[in-house]
């Protein structure tokens, strides 16, 4: 499997915004639902975002809503995340991940495959 590549992390003051990047991945993905997870130190990983095949339907985490927007461009075969009003809290390392099955809308992490590395984002108070 592929593992996808993150960028874009970095350290920000807390109402200021970052916009993360996944990809460009060599496989085209337009069949699947894409997501971004995070985990902070010591806690498990979470959900932050899924987007469908075709970028009509998104979900958020109620911790993230109305401040990240998940969008996906399958013609360059790259997923985006902008953070908006950033906080403390949202201090992690955030991953990109897609679905293990074409078509298939899900919150789960254990759904996703293709992990990359992840980037770090860090929100200072």
């Amino acid at each position: 499997q592929e593992q996808l590549v993150e960028s874009g992390g970095g350290l920000v003051q807390a109402g200021g915004s970052l916009r993360l990047s996944c990809g460009p991945s060599r496989q085209t993905y337009s069949t699947y639902t894409m997501g971004w997870f995070r985990q902070a130190p010591a806690k498990e990983r979470e959900f932050v975002a899924i987007i469908n095949w075709h970028g009509s339907a998104t979900d958020y985490a109620d911790s993230v809503k109305g401040r990240f927007t998940i969008s996906r461009d399958n013609t360059k075969n790259m997923l985006y995340l902008e953070m908006n009003n950033l906080k403390p809290e949202d201090t992690a390392v955030y991953y990109c991940a897609r679905a293990g099955r074409e078509y298939h809308w899900s919150e789960a992490a254990a759904d996703f495959v293709s992990w990359g590395l992840g980037t770090q984002v860090t929100v200072s108070s």
